[in-house]
């Protein structure tokens, strides 16, 4: 297992300049009109040829990159983005980044559990559909029927250990999930997007170094800074008793602070999947 240096890091300026490091690496001079040339030492692009397309001072940059007291303005940010062709989710990232680089470090506070409304419970019994509800940091707060049939063990584990990406991270995974590596990297990148919001959750702190610690994968993919925030996807399971099923997933978020939402799970009508969740259905009655 590795050790936890990919675990959360506390400081916002470091997260920032991880984060702008790991995309220079991947953009090639070729991609935005540069001549490699010989004997390049580094992956990607140089800081200083960054700091070309980006106009701004290779020194700054370099400070930015070294995780030191900067502090860019919108401006620089937006180049900067342009200058990597950042997705939207990536340019929202760095922006998130750098407001929390600049917010005074502030005294640790108390977090409330995460809870789920009785009004969204209600609606979780009345469900048809596989569904469950989700924390903010990917914990597993409550299911329907169908939808812990989906998720197995995971309901029947204690209740710090019903996590989304744990289940996907254990090693027998793949043999229920047929894209489980592409699912990973996906809900990974979904957790660093809230993690940046509010990187002081104890929560957070504590999910990340457990991960980091238990997982090579976890903190290789983690390593990679990509941020995801999907509201929708594919999930494809082989279930032990309906057999493989590839369903539609969307999110949902619950009215309120940011926090919990509502995940349901579906197939396309009058398909081999909806049959399946049918037959799925019908052993839960029976039971």
């Amino acid at each position: 297992m590795t050790d936890s240096s990919h675990a959360l890091n506390d400081d916002p300026r470091r997260e920032l300049a991880e984060f702008l490091r790991t995309r220079r690496t991947r953009v090639r001079p070729q991609d935005v009109g540069l001549e490699p040339g010989p004997r390049r030492r580094v992956a990607g692009l140089r800081r200083e040829e960054l700091a070309l397309l980006a106009g701004v001072s290779p020194d700054y940059y370099q400070r930015m990159e070294q995780g030191r007291d900067v502090r860019p303005s919108e401006q620089v940010l937006g180049a900067l983005a342009r200058a990597l062709d950042f997705t939207a989710e990536e340019t929202r990232h760095l922006h998130g980044l750098a407001a929390a680089a600049r917010t005074p470090a502030r005294p640790p506070r108390a977090y409330a559990p995460e809870t789920v409304p009785d009004t969204t419970l209600r609606l979780l019994r009345a469900t048809a559909s596989p569904a469950l509800v989700v924390g903010r940091f990917l914990d597993v707060l409550a299911w329907n029927p169908l939808g812990a049939a989906l998720l197995g063990e995971l309901t029947r584990l204690p209740e710090r250990e019903r996590n989304l990406l744990a289940l996907f991270l254990h090693p027998e995974a793949d043999r229920t999930c047929p894209n489980r590596a592409a699912t990973v990297a996906e809900l990974i990148g979904m957790l660093r997007t809230q993690v940046a919001a509010d990187p002081g959750h104890p929560r957070a702190v504590e999910l990340v170094g457990e991960l980091a610690v238990r997982s090579d994968e976890f903190a290789a993919v983690w390593a990679l800074h990509d941020v995801e925030e999907p509201t929708r996807g594919r999930l494809r399971l082989n279930h032990p008793q309906v057999g493989a099923l590839n369903l539609d997933w969307d999110a949902y978020p619950i009215p309120g602070a940011p926090g919990p939402a509502l995940i349901v799970c579906t197939a396309a009508d009058d398909s081999p999947d909806a049959e399946r969740l049918r037959l799925l259905a019908g052993m839960l009655d029976a039971d």
